[in-house]
């Protein structure tokens, strides 16, 4: 499994509530989304960063997504182009699961 983190700068700071709205705006957009495991939306507290963390099933499924018109949707979004951190993800505890324990094959 790999995680990816990807922020971008923002021209003026964003409040909690307009990220929100944004935010569940481009959720469906990542529903069902082959490859994707879970995405949780981010903004700084001082509201000059945006982004998201991903957990893929694999980096072929992330790369599929933000070679796509992804990236451009997102510059478009919040007029800045995102940066994208990738992590390897061996392990993984899921304590909404009951403490579920995953390993990447």
């Amino acid at each position: 499994m790999i995680t990816t983190i990807v922020q971008f700068a923002l021209s003026e700071p964003i409040s909690l509530e307009d990220a929100a709205q944004r935010f569940k705006g481009s959720a469906p957009k990542y529903q069902k989304m082959p490859g994707l495991i879970r995405k949780y939306y981010i903004r700084a507290e001082d509201g000059r960063s945006a982004g998201g963390v991903y957990l893929w099933e694999s980096r072929q499924a992330a790369e599929a997504v933000y070679a796509g018109e992804w990236r451009t949707r997102v510059a478009q979004l919040y007029g800045a182009e995102p940066v994208i951190a990738w992590f390897d993800s061996p392990v993984i505890v899921d304590n909404t699961a009951g403490g579920a324990i995953t390993t990447a094959a």
